[in-house]
């Protein structure tokens, strides 16, 4: 079978706790990955200079964030890592092996939704710097007709300096709901060439102010067939300004 490539938005970390809309949708997509073998996932909150792989058996959560209930600093997500498939990956995309790291939030908060029996195991890739990543995307393309899925998690409009954290409701911001849109457009006509160079989209600045948000998107479109199917999980706003815009293309 063919496993799917995903971009799931992870929110604010307070989501692990939390039961809404975008939950349930994140579940109702997990419920389609039940027959695959693993997932090989790149999140915002691991960037590296170069391509490195967790080859951790039993990765850790790592509580990176700060200020929130302290019920969220209880949570666990016990799924398994895999070195065996970890050491494959390395060796597709000439990286090095990460031997003692454990699982930012970035993993677990959306995984504890989308997978939540913590069976299926995970390997995590860093966010290289300065990198082709639609061409990464393409190198682990392969892994998916193995049944190893390839997701990236973050956000397509990640903006902290403009949230508005009294709400989570909050209607987004014109310029948020634009750039969204925009990629989102892209995405579905599989313009990838121009969302990598989404600096020149409308209002990218403030939706993307810093890259490692929006960046594993790149990887899961990176990693798309010609005949796949496209999927959006979900779509809307959190907090005005974080967009949980989640898609799926599958075989």
């Amino acid at each position: 079978m063919r496993a799917p490539t995903f971009f799931v938005a992870h929110g604010a970390p307070s989501l692990a706790i939390e039961h809404d809309d975008f939950t349930r949708a994140a579940r109702t997509f997990g419920e389609s990955l039940k027959d695959i073998r693993a997932i090989a996932l790149v999140s915002a909150h691991w960037e590296a200079r170069e391509v490195r792989v967790n080859a951790v058996a039993q990765p850790e959560p790592i509580y990176d964030f700060g200020g929130f209930s302290p019920e969220l600093y209880r949570v666990r997500y016990d799924a398994p890592g895999s070195p065996e498939l970890a050491r494959e990956i390395a060796a597709l995309l000439g990286a090095t092996l990460e031997t003692s790291r454990g699982w930012d939030h970035g993993l677990w908060v959306p995984m504890l939704h989308i997978l939540p029996d913590a069976r299926t195991p995970i390997v995590e890739i860093a966010l290289p710097q300065s990198a082709d990543l639609l061409a990464i995307g393409r190198a682990l393309a392969p892994l998916r007709e193995r049944g190893v899925a390839i997701a990236g998690s973050g956000g397509i409009v990640h903006n902290l300096r403009n949230i508005d954290f009294t709400n989570k409701n909050a209607k987004p911001f014109d310029w948020a709901a634009e750039f969204d849109d925009w990629i989102a457009e892209r995405i579905g006509s599989r313009a990838f060439e121009a969302i990598a160079n989404y600096r020149n989209a409308p209002n990218a600045s403030l939706a993307v102010p810093t890259p490692e948000h929006f960046e594993p998107l790149l990887i899961a479109l990176g990693a798309a067939q010609p005949d796949d199917r496209l999927t959006t999980i979900y779509e809307g706003f959190q907090y005005g300004s974080l967009s949980m815009r989640s898609i799926a293309f599958a075989g």
